[in-house]
């Protein structure tokens, strides 16, 4: 259990003040703010680009709107636990988020630098009424976001997220705290409690010695704690991109530009590399030849190892909509079971906790294991698939060779700036259009999944067929219709 410092006692008297538009009454925060007419809870908290969408202001206000709804719904009296990436833009959303809490009268423990995942373990860790991170994931350095973490680590139910929207487009009430304000606390020492969780969470007995690694840490969050704690555990750890850069954090490295980490493994003899994105709450893998092992290859390796030891019930695991059918196939010939939701770790994780499934993921390296977390965790799960390795006496390539042929897959983002032509994209009869067409010429030979992302400025076009150039065909085909009407 987190131990608190001193707190003061919030005994001041509380009244309802009624909230003329967006502005919060005679409050610190008080001021006028110009919001999208779109929402701005996406599938992973608010983001957008730093200083446009996402200003000091609008962090001011979400922190004391978050604060309320966090105090009206929480069962404890503890602090809100507030972490950030190494983006240029974190430190001042993190102050901004910081006084619009603590003017909401709750406490903030500010860890500074960290994973993603540490926020959600300290707070599910301590009495916090939640969590909030500041980054933007895998997004460009001038993105930034705001993620918040409910008492017991998980993301916050949308209906919660919901709430603080409505209360920032002025249609809704909380009783205010009048001269009674939370109090803010630097600390970064607890970061320490999630590096020996991390520890822990492998098998007594269970090292890393023997193996080489490669880590891309993408000028991000885990910059400090991946190499630490991967040497704690005896590997020998090559890092590439190890300091936070806000200029660089994901910059042509990290989860989404792995040919760096493959041209380092291949140089050094490493056993195997992982890259993380700027967050750490996700990681993807390659091998000694350079060959990438995703989520889908994690879920795949991992699960196996959990249902030869009877741990993993139904032989379950849960995946989206983007999981390979080659993948699929694959678990079902192993007599497992196999669940597709929608893009995006929430939806997974709810799925987890309707069937009670332990393992799921996304094919973009989000990994959820509930044995020893209730969030995706890229460290973690990095460390889990390195002791598979290490524990078995196969490489990962003999692991990749003796598992599944993936099906030919192409994922393509169409930039659409027009927030409400991304959201009404289906109602696009020329889109729509190709994409029937598409899907009738493959017939069962392959499948179209388009979509908007919930993190990013974009359309997704992906397309998975038999063979590589009905994929190439179709998916350019789909791109050109996107970019000639929606972008």
């Amino acid at each position: 259990m987190v131990s608190s410092p001193s707190r003061p006692q919030l005994s001041s008297p509380v009244t309802e003040v009624e909230q003329p538009g967006i502005r919060i009454g005679n409050n610190p925060a008080s001021s006028f703010l110009a919001l999208p007419t779109t929402p701005l809870f996406g599938t992973d908290g608010i983001r957008g680009k730093a200083g446009e969408l996402l200003s000091a202001s609008l962090a001011l206000q979400v922190g004391f709107w978050a604060g309320q709804v966090l105090r009206a719904s929480a069962t404890t009296s503890g602090p809100v636990i507030l972490g950030q990436d190494s983006r240029n833009s974190s430190d001042m959303l993190a102050m901004a988020l910081a006084a619009g809490l603590t003017s909401a009268g709750l406490e903030v423990w500010n860890l500074g630098l960290c994973p993603t995942p540490c926020v959600a373990h300290l707070t599910s860790a301590s009495q916090a009424v939640g969590g909030v991170m500041i980054s933007a994931s895998h997004n460009p350095p001038e993105d930034n976001g705001i993620k918040f973490f409910g008492s017991d680590g998980t993301k916050l139910p949308p209906a919660l997220q919901q709430d603080i929207e409505a209360a920032l487009r002025g249609r809704a009430n909380f009783a205010t705290l009048n001269g009674s304000w939370g109090q803010h606390y630097h600390r970064p020492e607890l970061v320490t409690n999630y590096l020996d969780l991390l520890k822990r969470s492998l098998a007594p007995g269970i090292g890393l010695k023997g193996l080489r690694v490669v880590l891309d840490l993408a000028w991000g969050a885990a910059v400090h704690l991946a190499p630490a704690v991967f040497q704690e555990m005896g590997a020998e750890v090559i890092c590439l991109h190890d300091r936070p850069d806000g200029d660089r954090i994901n910059v042509n490295c990290g989860s989404t530009h792995l040919g760096s980490l493959q041209s380092a493994v291949k140089q050094h003899g490493a056993d195997l590399g992982f890259a993380f994105d700027g967050d750490a709450d996700r990681v993807m893998a390659v091998d000694a030849q350079g060959r990438v092992v995703d989520g889908d290859y994690i879920l795949y390796f991992w699960g196996n190892t959990l249902r030869q030891a009877g741990q993993l019930p139904g032989d379950l695991i849960v995946a989206t909509v983007m999981a390979n059918l080659g993948f699929e196939r694959a678990w079902k010939q192993l007599g497992g079971s196999f669940v597709r939701t929608a893009v995006g770790d929430q939806y997974v994780q709810a799925e987890m906790l309707r069937t009670g499934g332990k393992l799921g993921g996304e094919q973009s390296g989000h990994i959820l294991c509930h044995h020893y977390s209730l969030t995706g965790d890229g460290l973690l799960t990095a460390l889990h698939i390195a002791a598979l390795v290490h524990s078995t006496g196969q490489s990962l390539s003999e692991l990749i060779d003796g598992s599944f042929q993936t099906y030919p897959q192409l994922l393509r983002n169409v930039r659409v700036e027009d927030r409400e032509k991304r959201r009404r994209w289906q109602e696009c009869d020329a889109v729509t259009n190709a994409i029937a067409q598409a899907e009738a010429a493959m017939g069962d030979q392959g499948r179209i999944l388009v979509r908007a992302s919930g993190t990013e400025p974009v359309i997704r076009v992906m397309v998975e067929a038999a063979s590589a150039d009905l994929t190439n065909h179709w998916t350019e085909q789909l791109v050109l219709a996107v970019e000639q009407h929606l972008a």
